[in-house]
């Protein structure tokens, strides 16, 4: 059987994450205990993931041409990621998140750097790219014309879609029909819709599908909701819904859950497995995720997963 075939489009970010013992208050300096550079953003860190599971993985985005640039781009080719549809961008830094780790909590700030630069014509340019993968996987860190355009176009070339609508924002109408799979989380989901959800932890088999149909009524094909530590949900075509709990394992880091979860519907899908099996798969790669420190370190192998199923 070939290598399934992800084309992710979307962020690359170097996480700047500072360990502190408070947080300074404004117009104050203190010192730091240490200081991390990790590499990040969505669309990296879901292409990192479908790459260890064994999708034959590209990557559109931008960087700049800075060491941050440097370094990201070197990485993801240590990751046998298709480096060569990323551009470097002139005199614009590469995306950042200056994450600040104190007293149990986070403060982040994110600069989206080159990230802005990625357009239309960067898919436009990649185009053969995108049509020779079987799933197209789409987040919200770029901007949303860019992201909009390619969906259509992968759509119009006959391939699978997946957008994970995070960041979460209000999306242009045009998007939802060229989605073949959305992956919201709760709250993304009732933002989408503008659906009520009151009390809707304490009724969720009553609010989760009347939301997801919402969703499907916009456009969307399938629906597939992340319920943090409670599991999944999916909406096949509007009709069929099912639920897929989530495993119970040691949490170090949840930061890579949403990506690993996403990557791991794609190489799934890519596979041929049906929405069903591929929730089922994607769970696992979730769950080996926040096994480990920082989202790309805890991205799961297919070894990983072959012995977790085995248990």
């Amino acid at each position: 059987m070939r290598q399934p075939r992800v084309a992710v489009i979307g962020s690359l970010n170097m996480d700047v994450v500072v360990e502190a013992p408070r947080q300074p208050k404004m117009g104050e300096t203190i010192s730091g205990d240490n200081v991390h550079f990790i590499p990040g953003g969505k669309g990296a860190n879901q292409a990192v993931a479908a790459a260890r599971l064994g999708a034959q993985t590209s990557m559109i985005g931008s960087l700049g041409r800075d060491a941050f640039g440097d370094s990201l781009d070197k990485a993801m080719q240590q990751e046998g990621i298709q480096v060569n549809t990323i551009k470097h961008v002139e005199n614009v830094p590469t995306g950042i998140a200056s994450i600040l780790l104190a007293e149990g909590d986070n403060q982040i700030i994110v600069v989206a750097g080159a990230n802005a630069h990625t357009s239309p014509a960067d898919v436009d340019l990649h185009a053969d790219t995108v049509k020779a993968a079987d799933i197209v996987l789409l987040q919200l860190e770029i901007p949303i014309e860019t992201v909009v355009y390619a969906a259509k176009l992968a759509k119009e070339a006959g391939k699978m879609v997946i957008l994970n609508p995070a960041p979460a924002q209000q999306l242009p109408d045009e998007l939802f029909g060229y989605v073949d799979v959305m992956t919201p989380n709760e709250s993304e989901l009732y933002l989408l819709t503008e659906t009520a959800h009151e009390g809707a932890k304490a009724d969720q088999v009553a609010t989760l599908p009347v939301a997801m149909k919402a969703l499907h009524a916009k456009g969307v094909k399938h629906v597939i909701t992340t319920l943090g530590s409670i599991g999944s949900a999916y909406l096949m075509d509007g009709e069929t819904f099912g639920t897929i709990a989530s495993h119970k394992v040691q949490v170090v880091d949840t930061t890579g859950a949403g990506d690993s979860y996403n990557a791991g519907l794609a190489y799934a899908l890519a596979s041929g497995q049906t929405i069903p099996e591929a929730v089922a798969f994607a769970s696992v790669v979730s769950a080996l995720a926040v096994t480990k420190l920082g989202a790309q370190n805890g991205m799961p192998t297919m070894k990983d997963v072959l012995a977790f199923q085995s248990k």
